[in-house]
């Protein structure tokens, strides 16, 4: 038996605002979109790998996404963890750590919450990626 994490979802109050981040902001664009009676959803994924991720606004829900206690942070892989973290604060991202260098491992980290408050960790590695990861530093934009 084989299994491969393929996509997973998050609800996010209004889709355009959503889709318009991570595609004009963080750069991954939207690869599907569909709309059934409970949600409308885009699907974005990286034209480089990784997971994709659906973004689902559910049209029975108002006002801001309950965060519960079950998803700490989103991974974002990027080249230049400085320029991400300088878009995503000018897009209106609050900023919550700013970009550091860190001794324990060979990469620059900074955390970001997007416009639904989710916990984002911009990561650039300066040694390569994890075997299985995309490596943003040897791909074209």
């Amino acid at each position: 038996m084989v299994a491969i994490l393929g996509q997973y979802c998050i609800n996010v109050s209004d889709l355009e605002r959503s889709v318009a981040f991570w595609e004009g902001v963080v750069g991954i664009p939207v690869v599907s979109r569909t709309e059934i009676e409970m949600a409308r959803e885009a699907v974005i994924q990286s034209p480089h790998g990784g997971s994709r991720m659906q973004l689902a606004q559910q049209l029975g829900q108002t006002g801001p996404i309950d965060m519960g206690t079950a998803i700490w942070k989103l991974y974002v892989n990027t080249d230049d963890c400085a320029a991400l973290f300088e878009r995503a604060v000018a897009a209106g991202c609050e900023a919550v750590t700013p970009p550091a260098r860190l001794d324990r491992w060979p990469v620059t980290v900074a955390f970001v919450k997007d416009p639904d408050g989710y916990l984002l960790e911009l990561i650039e590695y300066h040694q390569g990626t994890p075997a299985t990861v995309p490596d943003p530093k040897k791909l074209e934009a």
